[in-house]
C-alpha cells in the first residue's frame, strides 16, 4: 500500500517506529517522518563485492530533490527497437541505456527498475536538428563536456546553454552530438515522468538521459520511487545513540562503516538534523574507521571534526580516476570529468588533512596497461597528495562484453586474441592477467609512496576475497558522488 493510500485509509503513515511527522516552512512541500530506528548499522549482503560490510544510511529519501524528469510524451527506445512515450514505460521493460566501451559510448541493454511522475516548472530544449526535449530544470543529459542540468539552480552543477553540444544516439552508436539552439521555460507546472534503469540513464528522444539510481530503493518502505522519494523524507532520529550503542556492544568487531553508499548523509535535512556529528563522535569514540560519499555541501560544515577524529580512526575519501592523459581520456571516457578536474579535488580533500584514496579503474588491458601510461597516472595522482592507489582491471559484464567484442573488432582486431584469452572465463579478467598487473604496478606504487588505502591504518578486512575486486562500474556509481561534492 503507498503512502496516498495509507493517508487515506489510515490518517497517517504506517512506518515502524514513527514518532512523529513534520513540515516546516524551510523545506517547502517536504514531509519528515522522524522514527526510531532499532537498528542503523546495515550489514552488506554476503554476495556483494564491495569491500566493506557495514553501512550507515541516516535518511531515506532525499531533499535533494534532484527530479530528473521528462514529458510523457518522451520517446523512449525499447530493446526490441520499438518507440514508446515515458508515460507508458513500465516497471520490468527493457529498453537501452548505455555504456562505456572504448572511445564511444553504445547502447546497453536494461531494465526500468522504477517508474514514477511528479509535477515541476519545465522548460523546452530545442537542437539544430529540430529535435526537442520538455523536462525540468533539474534534468541532467549528457553533453561532449559531461553531465549537465538544463537550466541553471541553486545546486551550483554545470547547466546547459546555447551551442553546447549534446550526445545522441543514432542506429546503435552512441555518438554523434547536436548543438543547443533554444531553451526555454514553459508556462505553468507541467506533469512529467522519469525511470531508474540498470545503467544510470536512458535513450530520450535519441538523447542520452540521466537518472537517479538510488530511487527504487524507497519503495522499500512502502513509498513510490518518484515524488515521494524527493517529499517524504524517513529521517532516524535517534541514529547516532543507536549507533553508539551498537558499536559499544562486546560484540562489534570495529569492522569499517561505510556512508554515502544509499541516500546523501549529507542531504539539506542534514543542515536541520545535524546527525551526522553525533555519529561521527560515536564512531570515532568506538574505534571505528568509516568513509564518507557525497555530493552535499553540508559536508563543509563537518571538516574540521573529521579532520580532528581522523587523528582517532581512519577517515576515508576514495576517488576514481583511469586516466590522466586528457586526449586519450576525451577517446576512452568521454563524457567524464576532465581528468584536471579530479586531480584538483583529490587536493582539495588532502589539503584539509583527509585521507583520500584513488581507485584507478577501469585499467583496459593492452591500452592503458603500459608502464608509462601508469606511471604517467601515479606521478600525478602522487603529487595531488593522494594517501594510497589501487589498480582495478576493466570488467566486462554480459551486455557490455558484446558490445565491447563489437568495438574491438571493429577498432583494434589486433587485440581480439588477446581479449578472448583475458577474459576466457567470465567478466573479470582472468588470473594471470590481475597477477602480470599487480607485478608491474607494485614497484610503480612503491616509487611514489601509494602503497596505502583510503583507510590508512589498514582498517578494512584483510580475508581472501570470493571475487576478483569491485567492479569498475560499481566503484564509479559510488564515487561520482563524491567527485560531485567538490565540483
Amino acid at each position: 500500500m503507498r503512502w496516498d493510500a495509507q493517508r487515506a485509509d489510515r490518517g497517517q503513515l504506517a512506518l515502524p517506529g514513527l514518532v512523529r511527522t513534520v513540515r516546516t516552512p524551510e523545506f517547502a512541500d517536504i514531509t519528515f517522518h522522524e522514527v526510531h530506528a532499532k537498528s542503523v548499522l546495515n550489514r552488506v549482503p554476503a554476495s556483494s563485492s564491495m569491500p566493506f560490510q557495514w553501512t550507515i544510511n541516516p535518511y531515506r529519501g532525499c531533499s535533494h530533490a534532484c527530479t530528473y524528469c521528462l514529458a510523457g510524451d518522451t520517446e523512449i527506445l525499447m530493446r526490441d527497437g520499438t518507440i514508446r512515450p515515458l508515460a507508458e514505460v513500465n516497471v520490468g521493460d527493457e529498453i537501452y541505456g548505455t555504456g562505456r566501451l572504448g572511445n564511444h559510448r553504445h547502447r546497453v541493454p536494461t531494465r526500468v527498475l522504477a517508474h514514477w511522475s511528479t509535477v515541476k516548472p519545465a522548460f523546452r530544449v530545442t537542437l539544430e536538428d529540430g529535435t526537442t526535449l520538455v523536462a525540468s530544470g533539474e534534468h541532467r543529459l549528457l553533453t561532449e563536456q559531461g553531465w549537465q542540468q538544463v537550466a541553471e539552480g541553486m545546486t551550483g552543477q554545470p547547466f546547459l546553454v546555447n551551442g553546447i553540444r549534446l550526445v545522441t544516439d543514432v542506429d546503435g552508436v552512441v555518438e554523434p552530438r547536436l548543438a543547443v539552439t533554444n531553451i526555454e521555460p514553459i508556462g505553468g507546472p507541467v506533469v512529467m515522468y522519469d525511470i531508474t534503469t540498470g545503467t544510470g540513464d536512458f535513450i530520450a528522444n535519441g538523447v542520452v538521459s540521466h537518472n537517479c539510481f538510488a530511487r527504487n530503493t524507497h519503495t522499500y518502505l512502502e513509498f513510490d520511487a518518484g515524488r515521494d522519494f524527493d517529499t517524504q523524507i524517513v529521517v532516524k532520529v535517534n541514529a547516532p545513540e543507536v549507533v553508539a550503542k551498537q558499536v559499544r556492544s562486546p560484540k562489534w568487531r570495529r569492522e569499517h562503516v561505510a556512508m554515502g553508499t544509499n541516500t546523501d548523509p549529507y542531504q539539506r535535512a542534514e543542515g536541520r538534523y545535524k546527525l551526522m556529528p553525533r555519529i561521527i563522535e560515536a564512531l570515532a569514540d568506538s574505534g571505528t574507521p568509516f568513509s564518507i560519499l557525497t555530493k552535499g555541501t553540508v559536508m563543509v560544515r563537518d571538516i574540521p571534526l573529521l579532520a580532528k577524529v581522523s587523528k582517532q580512526v581512519p577517515v576515508g575519501i576514495g576517488v576514481s580516476l583511469a586516466l590522466v592523459d586528457r586526449e586519450l581520456q576525451q577517446r576512452l571516457e568521454p563524457g567524464t570529468p576532465s581528468p584536471q578536474a579530479r586531480l584538483d579535488m583529490i587536493k582539495r580533500v588532502t589539503d584539509a588533512g583527509l585521507p583520500c584514496g584513488v581507485m584507478v579503474a577501469p585499467v583496459i588491458p593492452r591500452m592503458t596497461d603500459s608502464r608509462e601510461q601508469l606511471e604517467a597516472a601515479l606521478a600525478q595522482i602522487a603529487e595531488a597528495g593522494a594517501t594510497g592507489a589501487t589498480m582495478i582491471p576493466l570488467h566486462l559484464r554480459p551486455g557490455t562484453r558484446e558490445w565491447f567484442a563489437a568495438w574491438l573488432e571493429r577498432e583494434r582486431p589486433d587485440l581480439l586474441d588477446d581479449y578472448r584469452d583475458i577474459y576466457a572465463r567470465g567478466s573479470y579478467a582472468n588470473r594471470a592477467y590481475r597477477d602480470w598487473l599487480g607485478e608491474r604496478v607494485k614497484p610503480l606504487v612503491r616509487k611514489y609512496g601509494l602503497q596505502g588505502s583510503s583507510f590508512p591504518q589498514g582498517s578494512l578486512p584483510q580475508a581472501t576475497p570470493k571475487s576478483p575486486p569491485v567492479a569498475s562500474e560499481q566503484l564509479e556509481l559510488m564515487l561520482q558522488q563524491n567527485v560531485d561534492s567538490f565540483n
